[in-house]
């Protein structure tokens, strides 16, 4: 026996039928009905596999009055509706199961609105400063406090461009905020600008209204709601969250917010090369800044929002630039105390150095 071609095989995953599948329903909508022998002798072996396959996705019945060994083909749009009819009757009971939930949790919302009145009255309320440290937590209470805002809500994000599952997460939560009418402001840094998911979801909010700006250095993850309650990371602690109910460390948040994003640019959803090469030079600038002040490469990577690698391979080309063996070099050559008529024997003095200082960085 021949060998079975492979676009005759079984079909690939996905669902797709086999070009012998495909082949036997063409020869089948053309005959009112077939045998199985007749197919095989026609189409040849793969025939038989074939039937198989079509009965499974509904397109081939048994022809009705000739007897059980002949078959007929079925519309598609006939198969797709008796094919999709179990998974039709699945998604009417989730969404009947999903309104049934809603309601019972609907029903404890005039308790829980009572007692936060209640402790409103006392004055008691919840602790000024709260330390949040399950993630999950976390991402509850943002939620919590993304519904009640009513106002404005302030969020400062660095670390360059945000996850996808995050992005996805806070969109819809985002969406409903902006749309009843509360204002939106967000500072990301400047290497945000070059992921697409951030960049489609800063399209997204502001759209609706919601205003980006883009810094370079210097911002503190945090979210101020409504002047009210604060929400910032906990250094060195994944996860994590602090929340800020003490009016004046909220009003000391919201004001190092306002001098970010006084001092940050708007952010555009599309950059042009001539705008990506004036914020590569900005980058490169405040990575010459840090050096200076003898940062470790991953501390810079993390102050500017990027990976550790992109982060040295802006520090090697700096080093190029000025002639440096090493980045301890690098860095008392771009330090304003080293003075710049000497230059060259400055990196002839600081060269001789370099061997131990140098180990950690881009260019050793």
């Amino acid at each position: 026996m021949p060998a079975v071609p492979a676009d005759e095989a079984d079909p690939p995953s996905g669902g797709d039928l086999s070009r012998a599948a495909r082949r036997l329903y063409a020869y089948a909508v053309e005959r009112h009905s077939f045998a199985e022998a007749e197919a095989t002798g026609d189409l040849g072996a793969r025939a038989a596999a074939a039937i198989t396959e079509l009965a499974a996705a509904h397109l081939l019945q048994r022809a009705p009055g000739n007897g059980r060994d002949r078959w007929s083909a079925v519309a598609p749009r006939a198969a797709a509706a008796r094919a999709l009819a179990p998974l039709a009757l699945l998604v009417r009971e989730t969404h009947d199961e999903m309104d049934r939930l809603r309601g019972r949790l609907e029903e404890l919302v005039p308790a829980y609105e009572a007692g936060a009145a209640h402790l409103e009255r006392k004055g008691s309320g919840r602790a000024e400063l709260e330390l949040v440290t399950d993630l999950g937590a976390v991402r509850g209470l943002i939620a919590e406090l993304v519904a009640g805002c009513g106002q404005e809500l302030l969020t400062s994000q660095p670390g360059g461009g945000r996850p996808v599952e995050t992005l996805e997460e806070a969109i819809g939560r985002d969406e409903s905020l902006l749309g009843r009418g509360v204002r939106m402001r967000t500072v990301y840094q400047h290497t945000a600008r070059y992921s697409r998911p951030t960049a489609a979801y800063v399209e997204r909010v502001t759209a609706l209204g919601a205003q980006v700006r883009t810094l370079g250095d210097g911002l503190m993850r945090m979210l101020v709601f409504d002047g009210r309650t604060g929400v910032m990371s906990v250094p060195d602690r994944a996860g994590a969250a602090l929340v800020v109910r003490e009016p004046a460390v909220v009003h000391f948040m919201g004001a190092a917010f306002e001098r970010a994003w006084v001092a940050a640019e708007p952010f555009p959803t599309t950059v042009s090369p001539e705008a990506a090469r004036s914020l590569s030079d900005e980058l490169r600038q405040l990575i010459v800044r840090l050096l200076a002040e003898g940062l470790e490469d991953k501390v810079i990577a993390r102050r500017l929002g990027m990976s550790e690698r992109t982060c040295q391979r802006h520090i090697a080309e700096i080093m190029r630039a000025v002639g440096a063996k090493s980045r301890f070099q690098a860095g008392y050559l771009l330090s304003p105390l080293a003075p710049p008529a000497d230059a060259a024997d400055a990196a002839d003095a600081a060269g001789g150095e370099s061997g131990a200082a140098g180990a950690g960085g881009a260019g050793s």
